[in-house]
């Protein structure tokens, strides 16, 4: 018997619907929750042409695509997600829409259930007590695109029941990922390690130390990295790192954590990245 047999994802976007195909091609039934239907028909959609695409690279079967998606149904009715054993929160980073999120779905689900938030960025003990039952409430931290990412972090709250803890890391070990058990701090490990490594990238760059397509040549070659920073940066979304490094700064007041000004620049401008295909790595003229 798995661990979490039917397991339930707030949000469809890119993160939700990825997790979303992540524990259903683990065998597990899944049920998305969004706010309408439209976003249900874009995440059924955007799952069914990742998978696809999974097809025609050899990645997967046409059967256990079709498997896959058999098992991921959508709704807009918080009741449906009655009788989860998990329920996985990955919406929007904004406190006050998770936090009333949190508070409704804790409700439909009982106190059997165990919830956690998909957050990067923020405070998990915080969000605990939105729930009614605290101790069986955690992080689990997927990295995106969650469907090729293989770390997830299994976040500690100060609340959170040991066994909880347990019991999730084998869940993130039979969906394939491998789980890092982590404390509740701003960033937690990874991004708290990454986000003032990209903030001085992003200074180096603004300071002209190189252009965009030599830092990242530099750091492939000369550490190793898989993806430059600034391809990193993109991939990530300005907007989000931003919005990550400013949390982290405003809980710890770190100044490591304090975003540089050409970010909030960029942002302000609308160069956001790859997801509107203007940010670090598109030309020098209009990234400044």
């Amino acid at each position: 018997m798995p661990v979490y047999p039917r397991v339930a994802v707030l949000g469809f976007g890119t993160m939700g619907g990825g997790i979303a195909q992540v524990v259903a091609q683990s065998g597990r039934l899944v049920t998305v929750l969004e706010q309408d239907q439209e976003r249900v028909d874009a995440g059924m959609k955007a799952m069914s042409d990742f998978l696809t695409e999974g097809v025609r690279r050899g990645k997967v079967t046409a059967e256990q695509r079709e498997d896959a998606l058999a098992r991921v149904h959508g709704t807009t009715d918080t009741d449906r997600l009655a009788g989860s054993d998990l329920v996985i929160e990955a919406v929007t980073e904004r406190p006050d829409i998770k936090r009333a999120l949190l508070n409704d779905v804790s409700d439909a689900v009982g106190d059997n259930a165990v919830i956690v938030s998909n957050t990067s960025a923020l405070s998990v003990t915080a969000l605990a007590t939105c729930v009614s039952a605290p101790a069986r409430f955690a992080g689990l931290h997927f990295f995106n695109p969650a469907p090729l990412m293989r770390v997830v972090e299994v976040v500690r709250a100060l609340q959170t029941d040991p066994e909880v803890v347990r019991q999730l890391a084998l869940f993130a070990t039979e969906i394939g990922k491998d789980p890092v058990v982590v404390k509740d701090r701003p960033g937690f490990l990874v991004n708290r390690l990454l986000m003032p490594y990209l903030n001085d990238v992003v200074q180096a760059y603004d300071e002209e130390l190189a252009d965009a397509e030599d830092i990242d040549t530099a750091v492939r070659l000369g550490l190793g990295h898989r993806l430059g920073p600034l391809e990193l940066l993109d991939l990530i979304g300005l907007d989000v790192h931003r919005h990550a490094t400013l949390a982290a700064y405003h809980e710890t007041l770190d100044p490591r954590f304090a975003p540089p000004p050409l970010l909030a620049q960029m942002v302000a401008a609308g160069r956001l990245g790859a997801k509107n295909g203007r940010g670090f790595r598109t030309s020098e003229e209009e990234s400044r």
